[in-house]
């Protein structure tokens, strides 16, 4: 089965799920997902509400990927060539990324000036892995990953004195 081929049977299995949880939406591929990562994203859209869908800090939207993921996992039993994909309902995601990109900025901002460790409210590990990227050009911080999910969060604290020469 080629890449076409798959990603057209994913958005079939995304359509399918978001009818049969009693959403209504377009169901398209995207080549990229938010920050132009090599996620490629399972676009929904609709003029319906769909924040039941998306649940309190995507809860919701983030059973339903995992939910199209398995399901696509076992259509398609193609475990070489696997297809790594996000799916965003109304531009969520988007929007959550640039949103928690700026708390981080902010953090690491106060941080550096304050030099007091701050820990970032819980998130799920891929919003962790994009604080962790965002903030990993900051020479003046680190950010380490602590607790255990759903409570895990990202601390950032400053860079010991070692390690900024």
């Amino acid at each position: 089965m080629n890449t076409d081929d798959k990603k057209n049977k994913i958005v079939e299995i995304a359509k399918d799920l978001l009818q049969r949880v009693g959403f209504e939406g377009e169901v398209k591929f995207a080549e990229n997902g938010p920050s132009e990562s090599k996620l490629s994203t399972i676009s929904i859209e609709s003029d319906k509400d769909l924040s039941m869908l998306i649940g309190k800090n995507g809860q919701n939207l983030e059973a339903f990927e995992r939910l199209v993921r398995l399901l696509a996992s076992r259509k398609l039993a193609d475990p070489e060539n696997e297809l790594h994909f996000i799916i965003d309902v109304n531009d969520y995601r988007k929007s959550r990324t640039n949103y928690l990109i700026g708390i981080a900025r902010d953090v690491a901002r106060r941080v550096i000036q304050t030099q007091r460790a701050e820990a970032l409210s819980p998130m799920s590990s891929y919003e962790r892995r994009l604080v962790h990227t965002e903030l990993a050009s900051y020479k003046e911080i680190q950010t380490e990953s602590v607790g255990q999910e759903p409570r895990r969060r990202i601390i950032v604290k400053p860079q010991p004195e070692q390690f900024l020469k």
